[in-house]
């Protein structure tokens, strides 16, 4: 393996190459290492003996791929395209889209979503790149690099097929420190896919989750922000219809007057407030979620306008904006004690007067759009993430849109895709224009490639499947290998339709979904395809994705 370290001591870069050996020790004027490795484990640890600032670690791993070989690339967030790939793979960004789209992509700030401003895109075959782990699959063997500790930097895996490597890449550019730190920590395990997966998340020390599976319905994929009393009270009464018990009814984004201002509800939505409508919902004996973005605020929103010190600056002191959602919104600076305060005020109210059971907590990664000198992005987000689980005490998570490493073992359930669309790849133009839009097609790829992360690391969303055919453009086709993916690898299983308006072929599958975990047989990626087979009563069915 290949070691290469640039840092700054005293304003002059210092440059460390080194053809590592097992557990050596070196050591320059400045810096202090430690290089440790077995056949199992790879492990980097730096003692600065001054100040210094990290520019850039590397580890170059050597493997020696086939030509039939699938790799596994995980994306950035919970939205990010995640998916198997062939060895001539490449992962295409922003930068190999035509001048005139790349200005119109910075104008709506798409590149925010994702990790395209701190990681490489040459747009090339037989290049690509992961994040926090990465696996190789040949037939059933499967073998598995994965970090050990996300909480101060996530690692990434850049694939290089000409070099015949994984480049180990802990995200550290720019951070400033005197003290000792470990770098790189990852397991390097080979076997089947329970042996690599169940192996990796004992030696993280992260106990299966203890929620169980939940059935349920969100008011978004109908209503969208247009909601009110009503609509929710017919919503609710339509849950009346459904052949098996509904254990969540969640009321999703459009209760709030502004993101970012909640701690009331929207007056001409909801009148009388949301505790009775949460009332409602627990005389029907079903659990009551509300959606939040806690760590983002709109620009009209009056956090925004009146708190301007809450809000992440960039490095010339201006306002970073996240993305382009509502009126362009904004991430809130989580060491700043005053947010602390407010969102505990959040909460309390959330939970003790409003009286909801499970939080949405939704655009997580605002919290740590930008590395700070004295915290780089994991461990903010590690940080952000352990600060939500304190305020929810034993109240119930939903992650959504978070680095899912940073939320392993601290949420109950969470999005391992992006937001479900009414067509089933979005609108054209957005397909190339802005990788985590809202996509079915990508959603149930995620859905699929995720899988192991259910009941290890949390209990995984698929997000909601749609049975309805009013206001919707996929097939029934689309909808119904939606639906069964959702059943095939989800524990949330979500839907947004007015299920009084269920004929009795969608009642019947809608029950069947609930009944199809455990029951895929194989799951493989050829030609660009994923090929899913699963027993459906008896009979061998094939679900096919082009990816």
């Amino acid at each position: 393996m290949k070691l290469h370290i640039d840092y700054y001591c005293n304003d002059v870069l210092h440059t460390i190459d080194n053809d590592t050996s097992r557990n050596i020790t070196s050591l320059d004027d400045n810096l202090g290492l430690l290089f440790e490795e077995d056949e199992r484990h790879i492990r980097l640890k730096l003692y600065p003996e001054k100040e210094i600032r990290i520019e850039n670690i590397s580890l170059e791993y050597p493997y020696e791929f086939k030509a039939d070989d699938r790799i596994f690339f995980n994306g950035y967030q919970g939205w990010s395209h995640s998916h198997e790939d062939g060895i001539y793979t490449k992962k295409a960004g922003f930068n190999s889209l035509p001048f005139f789209k790349r200005i119109m992509l910075k104008k709506f700030y798409l590149d925010r979503y994702g990790d395209y401003d701190f990681a490489e895109y040459p747009n090339r075959p037989g290049y690509n790149h992961s994040w926090s782990y990465i696996y190789i699959r040949r037939g059933e063997n499967y073998h598995l690099l994965g970090s050990l500790n996300e909480d101060l930097a996530f690692t990434r895996f850049v694939y290089e097929l000409k070099k015949s490597s994984l480049t180990i890449i802990p995200d550290l550019k720019g951070y400033v420190t005197s003290r000792s730190f470990v770098a790189i920590d990852l397991c390097v395990l080979e076997g089947s896919e329970d042996e690599v997966f169940d192996g990796w998340f004992r030696l993280m020390g992260i106990e299966k989750p203890k929620a169980s599976p939940l059935r349920g319905y969100t008011s978004w994929y109908n209503h969208y922000q247009d909601i009110n009393e009503n609509s929710i009270a017919k919503d609710l009464r339509g849950i009346d219809c459904l052949p098996v018990r509904t254990d969540v009814f969640q009321i999703d984004d459009g209760w709030e007057k502004k993101i970012g201002d909640w701690l009331s509800a929207d007056e001409a939505k909801f009148p009388e407030g949301l505790r009775p409508i949460v009332d409602r919902i627990h005389e029907k004996d079903m659990l009551a979620g509300l959606w939040l973005a806690p760590f983002s605020a709109e620009k009209d929103s009056l956090i925004y306008r009146e708190h301007p010190d809450w809000i992440i600056k960039d490095k010339n002191g201006e306002d970073y904006c996240c993305g382009c959602n509502w009126s362009n919104f904004y991430g809130l600076d989580i060491y700043n004690e005053e947010v602390r305060e407010y969102l505990r005020k959040v909460f309390d109210t959330v939970f003790s007067e409003w009286g909801f059971d499970l939080v949405k907590l939704d655009f997580l990664y605002c919290a740590c759009v930008l590395n700070r000198p004295d915290r780089p992005r994991g461990q903010i987000m590690a940080d952000g993430m352990k600060f939500l689980r304190d305020l929810c005490k034993d109240k119930l998570i939903l992650g959504c849109g978070v680095p899912l490493a940073s939320a392993f073992g601290r949420v109950d359930y969470c999005r391992v895709g992006c937001d479900v669309s009414l067509e089933y790849d979005d609108v054209f133009y957005m397909r190339r224009a802005h990788p985590e839009r809202t996509s079915t097609k990508h959603c149930t790829i995620n859905t699929v490639f995720r899988r192991q992360l259910d009941g290890r690391a949390f209990l995984n969303d698929p997000d909601v499947f749609i049975l309805r055919d009013e206001n919707v453009k996929m097939s029934e086709k689309q909808k119904e290998d939606l639906a069964v993916i959702n059943g095939l690898f989800g524990s949330v299983l979500f839907m947004s339709d007015d299920a009084s308006q269920y004929d009795e072929k969608k009642m019947e599958l809608y029950r069947k979904i609930g009944t199809l975990k455990g029951k895929a047989r194989s799951v493989d990626f050829i030609n660009n395809e994923a090929i899913i087979i699963y027993d459906d009563e008896g009979t061998e069915k094939e679900i096919r994705i082009t990816k």
